[in-house]
């Protein structure tokens, strides 16, 4: 059976030509291939049933026909049922690879083999490669793949008459065994091999051609072909200097444990200085003290006094001490604002410049044994400028668990930068002994917690897939844009949560029920913790603003055990009220109740633990 309807290919078929598929992932250079095949004479049509153009055109005595760029064979869109259906029913398929990304290319390449289709490899953008310092032994990669391997850098030209001659003489390529396998349950079903493939990976639309059920070994023979590919690609891709620029060598560096290391160091000192104290201290400083508290909150309380009565309800809830138009604009637009146009202006510059991905890459082992991946490290890293905004990034992680794993983590033992500042103030004026102390505990804590986390949650996090771009310099433009939209999710995120929580406390208040919740607390302060009474407030305090509660702390006179037990706990206290809210909007309010709850319990525990032991 030859390709389905294309209008105008049709005829050219019936003359007894054969097809060359040009299948390949986006952005591999295809079409300049399509181009030196066929040269001007070029139809292109619509794909029936859909709106995808087909190009198609004569080589010789064959006839071309472009596909969709796809990163597999399947139907999960138009392009890639496009891509399947002409795949299904050509003669031969030339596969463009790029050879930059052979790993993510060679999956495609793999699964065309597997399906039982003649094959020419094409592996373009070798010039590339070499620049980035990747050596590839094709022939090796001929022997893994059983097919014919052309290095090629079409744009220039090379390679591209070599793989004019090889089209004449394509081969079937090695399966894997998994798949020989399973074919052969299909040999007296479905004629057609390739067919039959895509049936074992659940593609329904040809299962319905045989009126049978799809086997699902999709997942199966997904993960069976990943392997096989990354083994191919172990084998045949090395790393070398030779020919590679400064900026590849670069990368390398950052990625491997004895150089990456201390450059992520460096890099999250920098971000420290930069967030944590030229913004978090100074710009701070001037937005939320000079301006919105020194300018617009008299302004404001001054302009409401006029119309409602102080000290009533309505007054109270207005522009009381947690008011809907005090606390709350002199905390978004004061203090978090700033705090996030620093913290992603930073961020936006390692995205751009990919260094982000690398960091990824050197803490995906560690944060493995936590039931992450890599990628969790951004949220981790944007927890030290606001654990609101890291809560909503979890969103990044791939799996349910991990998000759930992420957010108790940064709840319970990432403190931002503004609790930070304070906490940093008093720790200095303790010493070296007891800033060690502080550290190594919260450190043990994160990982108790994190390891347990990973032991009991159900199911399985996911692994890091990641590309790795090539280094360059931020382009200033496009870093104040995504600084810019993120600013503003923001805003639009939290503002409506900050209004609520304002209004709950300020009610509390107003009914002497923060009052109550203070003596409650009081017991726990200072017969497990044995710290003075009024701790209990900073507590009520940092539920409402971290910086608050450790400010809160920061007034009261302690012994040097008393304050680092203090620190310890309110570290791990629970967050913000802001990030509290985000978290039940993020999370099932099951799973925000046990992060919220837990971080309660861990807390206490763990600086009672303290203030007994030592």
């Amino acid at each position: 059976m030859k390709c389905c309807s294309i209008p105008g290919l049709d005829a050219k078929l019936k003359d007894g030509a054969k097809t060359v598929i040009l299948v390949g992932n986006p952005n591999v250079g295809k079409s300049v291939f399509f181009n030196a095949l066929t040269g001007m004479y070029v139809d292109v049509s619509n794909f029936p049933g859909t709106t995808v153009d087909i190009s198609h055109g004569k080589f010789g005595e064959y006839i071309v026909v472009d596909t969709p760029g796809v990163y597999g064979v399947s139907s999960f869109n138009d392009e890639e049922r496009v891509a399947r259906d002409v795949i299904l029913f050509g003669d031969m398929v030339l596969n463009i690879v790029d050879a930059l990304h052979l790993e993510r290319d060679l999956f495609l390449t793999q699964q065309i083999i597997d399906m039982g289709k003649p094959v020419v490899v094409a592996l373009n953008m070798m010039d590339e490669a070499v620049k980035n310092g990747i050596d590839i032994d094709v022939e090796l990669l001929k022997r893994r793949l059983g097919v014919p391997v052309i290095p090629t850098v079409a744009v220039r030209g090379e390679g591209i008459d070599r793989v004019k001659k090889a089209i004449r003489d394509p081969l079937k390529g090695k399966r894997i065994p998994l798949v020989e396998e399973l074919l052969k349950g299909y040999e007296n079903i479905i004629e057609n091999e390739a067919e039959a493939l895509i049936v074992l990976e659940d593609d329904e639309n040809v299962a319905k051609r045989y009126d049978i059920e799809t086997a699902g070994k999709r997942e199966e023979i997904y993960r069976e072909r990943r392997k096989w590919v990354n083994d191919i690609v172990d084998a045949v891709v090395s790393e070398t200097d030779e020919g590679a620029s400064f900026r590849t060598r670069l990368g390398r560096w950052m990625v491997r444990p004895v150089s990456g290391i201390p450059m992520l160091i460096f890099t999250l000192w920098l971000l420290y200085q930069i967030v944590g104290v030229f913004v978090a201290q100074w710009v701070v400083g001037i937005t939320e003290e000079t301006i919105m508290s020194g300018l617009y909150q008299p302004f404001i309380e001054n302009a409401v006094s006029t119309v409602v009565k102080p000290g009533t309800f309505l007054g109270e809830l207005l522009v009381g001490e947690f008011g809907l138009m005090t606390m709350v604009p002199v905390y978004i637009l004061g203090l978090l604002l700033p705090l996030v146009i620093g913290f992603y202006f930073f961020l936006s510059v390692i995205e751009d410049s990919g260094y982000l991905p690398r960091i990824a890459t050197l803490m995906d082992r560690v944060l493995t044994a936590f039931g992450l991946n890599g990628r969790a490290v951004i949220p981790m890293i944007l927890g030290f400028g606001c654990v609101t905004m890291a809560t909503i990034t979890t969103r990044i992680l791939g799996s349910k668990r991990e998000r759930f794993i992420a957010t108790m983590l940064l709840g319970l033992a990432i403190p931002c930068s503004a609790q930070l500042g304070v906490i940093a103030g008093m720790m200095a004026a303790l010493g070296a002994k007891y800033m060690l102390v502080y550290g190594v505990t919260i450190f043990l804590v994160f990982i108790i917690i994190g390891t347990l986390l990973n032991k009991v949650m159900p199911g399985e996090s996911t692994v890091l897939l990641i590309d790795l771009p090539p280094l360059r310099l931020p382009i200033l433009k496009n870093v104040l844009m995504k600084t810019k939209n993120k600013a503003v999710m923001f805003l639009k995120e939290a503002t409506p949560l900050f209004f609520l929580g304002a209004a709950l406390i300020s009610i509390m208040q107003y009914t002497g029920m923060l009052e109550g919740i203070q003596t409650l607390f009081s017991p726990v302060t200072v017969g497990l913790l044995k710290l003075p009474a009024e701790a209990a407030t900073a507590f009520i305090m940092g539920i409402i603003r971290r910086d608050f509660g450790a400010a809160g702390l920061y007034a009261l006179t302690m012994s040097p055990v008393q304050t680092l037990v203090s620190l310890v706990t309110i570290t791990l206290f629970v967050p913000c009220i802001a990030a509290v809210m985000i978290v039940f909007k993020e999370r099932s309010w099951l799973e925000a109740a046990v992060i919220w709850i837990g971080s309660f319990v861990i807390s206490f525990l763990t600086g009672g633990l303290l203030a007994w032991v030592i």
